[in-house]
């Protein structure tokens, strides 16, 4: 919370379109990629971290956080050549990707559309694999579309009072629900800097991306040393997909965390920091 973010901002243009980016640090790159209604500030608890010996970029993915729609429609392969641009933009020749959920998906595509982009991946309960098709998923992301004014108004209105909402436990309960395992025990300002990212316009678009786009059979291609974190609490990416992951991947690992939901890396800070600083010294 002493970090002045504002100094570490800035906008990349990439495919002609304002990309919000938030650097910081020198050293091995290290690129943060966010999941479905998030945004750069996922990170917060590894940015002041790996700042300290990488060079580390968080990124608001187009539709999301404060980065603007894409002119195309989103979806994950698109999303991989907007983040291959703007590594080229940045002068990044190959860095380190951190994806979670949706931002998993896109930096394993990116793995596998540019071998020579992707060092080492870490993959955060990622979507990918028992999304695609999910019936559950496919029909809540036919009746976003459908509701798609309503869906927006009452998660724009959760985001506009995310201080508010995070500071009531009951009220910061239910809209983490399914999120977190625990949201009762993530600190109230992290919680609120969550709730912001949602209400944003690529949700709807992200969601249909995910469930529309079929990568298994391409998963052996992936040849950078890769990283599988899940919770054992998912309850919005199966941690059985975690064993799939590992058994595609060539010389991948898995690690589950205990009494953990979909976002480890804010649930479980210091353990997963020392993980990833672990399988970056490998």
């Amino acid at each position: 919370m002493d970090v002045d973010w504002s100094a570490h901002q800035r906008w990349v243009a990439v495919a002609d379109r304002p990309v919000n980016v938030i650097e910081m640090g020198e050293g091995p790159a290290i690129m943060f990629v966010h999941g479905l209604s998030g945004s750069w500030p996922n990170w917060l608890e590894q940015l002041p971290v790996f700042a300290r010996g990488h060079r580390v970029i968080a990124v608001d993915l187009p539709g999301f956080g404060h980065s603007p729609m894409p002119d195309d429609r989103i979806t994950i392969s698109a999303y991989a050549r907007i983040l291959d641009g703007l590594l080229e933009t940045l002068g990044v020749n190959a860095a380190t990707l951190v994806g979670n959920s949706m931002g998993g998906f896109v930096s394993a595509e990116l793995a596998i559309a540019c071998p020579q982009r992707v060092e080492r991946l870490v993959l955060v309960s990622p979507a990918g694999i028992s999304t695609y098709k999910h019936p559950f998923m496919s029909r809540g992301a036919r009746v976003a579309r459908r509701l798609r004014p309503l869906l927006a108004a009452q998660t724009g209105w959760v985001a506009a009072h995310a201080d508010a909402v995070a500071s009531r436990p009951g009220l910061r309960a239910r809209a983490l629900d399914g999120v977190a395992r625990h949201p009762s025990r993530l600190p109230g300002p992290l919680a609120a800097e969550m709730l912001r990212g949602a209400g944003k316009p690529g949700f709807v678009e992200g969601l249909e991306a995910i469930v529309d786009y079929d990568f298994r059979h391409r998963l052996p291609e992936v040849v950078c040393p890769t990283l599988i974190v899940w919770g054992d609490r998912d309850r919005l990416v199966s941690v059985r997909d975690a064993d799939v992951l590992e058994q595609l991947i060539p010389g991948s690992r898995k690690v589950i965390f205990e009494d953990t939901g979909h976002m480890a890396m804010l649930e479980r800070p210091a353990a997963f920091n020392e993980l990833l600083e672990e399988f970056l010294n490998e």
